[in-house]
């Protein structure tokens, strides 16, 4: 096995977190936490729906749903949650672009089942077929929420008018109609070649005992499928000129993102422009909520963030607001971009944001999942982890001069994208003037 150690900060005390390898390839990440009382079990699984192809987009989500229905050891649908139940665990999964995660939080003597449960399901789910075709309606209406929650959905946009017909313009759960064409040997095909041990992150972090957690992972992970890992196709990028996505549609509010093409997440200017989303839109004082709310009552939220992922990234700003005010607002989001090009952030503002960016990873960090998620999200995608206290360098390294030439480079007519869901048409005059001006 192969070892890591280092020292977090966030309120860890002297605790260290450790990565194992176990022979086959299997990762371990061990996070302890002496002032807890609960343990949580995390899995990260390098498989998305970027690993997907156009007769299976959505397969990973659907998947997702379909490994809590039942294993050889728990046959029934219900035996997983009534297990979990019984000893008042905390579990849910999630499926992203680039990984799909497993987790189960409980009180830290508990760390037995959870381990049994969460690698049951992980080697031994059954697929039955016949709860195939009835998760099919769960997740038909689960696409049709998001299609309703126009707040959510335009994130879906944006994506989409960004990769277009590619892995990553896709949507998470796939279009209905192919939904509804999975078969059982479809999700055998995928469970098979994507669930492996060298596609796998095992992170246990909370109240545990560092080589009780190792052998409890390798005695519960015994069983792991061995596979080669697969790389997804890289994303192409084409544009020139500023591009828009309108989803005509009655609403009594306009939810819009719009954002600039940035870099993945290897680039050394990730920091950079997570600062700069900080500047923006880090809590009351920030520089968007003031001119949104505080000046023009403009809307409830708004806000700015940076993603990436292994080949690409973005920076966008979100908000929703009224259809009358749709131009105003999006004046003032381009304005406030501008100005992060033409002036450079004042010392005093820069060091709030830092001290902001301190102060919310140490609260952050004082939970076991929150925990695992800091560290298996950083070796599952990066295969590269950084303390806290690393993490926080990174931060305080960023000065007003980065944040201007990273401005500079990315707040371009090129790279500036909008997508917006409210009562307009695809062709309207104003929108398009506000993003040509640019």
């Amino acid at each position: 096995m192969t070892d890591k150690k280092s020292l977090p900060a966030g309120g860890q005390g002297k605790n260290q977190f450790k990565l194992f390898t176990y022979p086959n390839g299997l990762r371990l990440i061990t996070a302890p936490m002496k002032d807890t009382k609960s343990v949580t079990v995390l899995i990260l699984v390098a498989t998305g729906s970027r690993y997907e192809t156009p007769k299976n987009n959505g397969i990973s989500h659907f998947l997702e749903h379909l490994m809590f229905k039942g294993t050889t050891k728990r046959p029934k649908v219900t035996d997983i949650g009534l297990e979990l139940d019984s000893i008042g665990a905390e579990y849910n999964a999630f499926t992203g672009k680039e990984y799909t995660g497993y987790y189960v939080k409980c009180a830290a003597e508990k760390i037995d089942t959870a381990l049994d449960v969460i690698s049951d399901i992980f080697q031994n789910s059954k697929f039955d077929a016949a709860e195939i075709e009835k998760e099919k309606g769960v997740i038909i209406e689960e696409i049709n929420m998001y299609r309703d929650t126009p707040a959510r959905y335009v994130g879906d946009l944006f994506e989409e008018l960004l990769y277009g017909d590619q892995p990553l313009g896709w949507h998470i759960t796939g279009p209905k109609e192919i939904v509804r064409k999975l078969t059982r040997d479809d999700f055998v095909s995928y469970f098979t070649t994507r669930y492996f041990d060298k596609n796998t992150v095992v992170t246990v972090a909370g109240n545990i005992e560092l080589e009780q957690a190792k052998k409890k992972v390798e005695k519960y992970f015994a069983n792991t499928r061995d596979n080669k890992p697969l790389e997804p196709a890289r994303v192409r990028e084409e544009q020139n000129r500023p591009n828009l996505k309108i989803l005509n549609k009655k609403t009594d509010q306009t939810h819009f993102v719009l954002g600039f093409r940035a870099f993945d997440y290897f680039s050394k200017k990730e920091p950079v422009l997570n600062v700069m989303s900080l500047v923006l839109s880090a809590g009351f004082s920030s520089r968007l909520w003031s001119e949104f709310r505080d000046k023009r009552g403009l809307s409830y939220y708004v806000r700015a963030s940076n993603s990436a992922y292994a080949d690409t990234g973005y920076f966008e700003i979100s908000a929703g607001v009224d259809n009358n005010r749709l131009i105003q607002a999006l004046e003032v989001t381009l304005g406030e971009c501008r100005k992060l090009a033409e002036e450079l952030v004042a010392e005093k503002e820069l060091k709030k944001v830092k001290d902001y960016t301190r102060g919310k990873l140490a609260i952050g960090l004082e939970t076991s999942d929150n925990l695992a998620s800091f560290y298996a999200d950083q070796e599952l995608l990066k295969k590269e982890i950084l303390t806290p206290e690393e993490k926080l360098a990174e931060i305080d390294r960023v000065t007003s001069e980065d944040i201007q030439a990273t401005a500079r480079e990315i707040f371009l007519p090129e790279k500036l994208n909008l997508a917006l869901i409210g009562p307009f048409k695809e062709d309207n005059r104003e929108i398009k003037d506000v993003l040509n001006s640019w």
